[in-house]
């Protein structure tokens, strides 16, 4: 437990790091917590389109949950997503039907292979315990795929609004739910990656409502990808928290309003 002679406070810095695999400088955000006594436990957060971490306030989120002792020290790296955002993000390897995502996999490489060991190097505390990555909409999509793949590298993944629409087939070319990628993903993965998922929706999020159930897509395809995690042997709620805000929406005003409720699950004392 903290005292308050102990308690973090967050450090905000802008870096530009320069991408082999991307071919261009990605800007990020990171949130170092500061005042620790040196041996406490510090986890790490990546998040998709950090750019939107401004409108939310994430320094003052955080230094809130430190005062009330909610969460662990944790360094957060806000991504600021690029001009290639439809390109980058998606799932690697699998782009939608219309080639968004084709950059995906060049996406997860940086992410793996350049960011990770820059953020171990340039922070001044050390990472040794949760890692997590979350993200909103395609970003959120995104930090599944990564960290389904790479349960090496995360413990947990924070979906926001996810892109779980995302589909190899247009809506209009004879599409039906088997065409979705991620969801085919997780059956086609044949052993089950040791990471904990928090996903959220809104019942605002849209108004679309594709197969006429009178539940809006967005909870359908994120209760799909529940179920399609459940039926290989994760379960409610020890590996699996699903979120649905009522009136929430498809914005940055919403997801701030989540994101102390996913950083108290990843990050606080009785957290996954």
């Amino acid at each position: 437990m903290y005292t308050t002679l102990t308690l973090p406070t967050v450090i905000k810095t802008i870096h530009q790091i320069k991408s082999v695999y991307l071919k261009k400088e990605i800007e990020v955000e990171i949130f170092c917590p500061d005042n620790l006594l040196g041996n406490e436990r510090v986890n790490l957060l990546l998040i998709n389109d950090g750019q939107d971490l401004a409108q939310m306030d994430m320094e003052n989120t955080l230094n809130s949950l430190y005062e009330k002792w909610k969460i662990e020290p944790t360094v957060v790296i806000g991504i600021k997503a690029s001009a290639d955002r439809l390109l980058e993000y998606g799932v690697a390897g699998k782009p939608d039907f219309k080639k968004r995502g084709s950059k995906a996999l060049a996406y997860t490489d940086f992410i793996i292979k350049e960011l990770l060991p820059y953020v171990q190097s340039e922070v001044d505390v050390t990472i040794n315990g949760k890692r997590a990555f979350a993200g909103f909409s395609l970003g959120g999509l995104t930090a599944f795929d990564i960290a389904w793949n790479n349960d090496n590298y995360f413990d947990a993944v924070g979906v926001f609004s996810g892109s779980f629409w995302w589909r190899k087939k247009d809506l209009n070319a004879g599409y039906t739910d088997d065409d979705r990628i991620l969801h085919q993903m997780i059956r086609d993965t044949k052993t089950n990656p040791a990471v904990k998922f928090w996903l959220m929706t809104g019942t605002n999020d849209e108004t679309a409502d594709r197969n006429h159930n009178f539940i809006i897509d967005s909870i359908d395809d994120t209760i799909d990808v529940v179920k399609e995690l459940m039926k290989k042997g994760y379960q409610r709620p020890n590996d699996i928290f699903y979120f649905e805000m009522v009136g929430g929406k498809h914005d940055v005003p919403t997801w701030g309003k989540a994101m102390p409720k996913f950083l108290e699950w990843a990050f606080g004392e009785k957290s996954i």
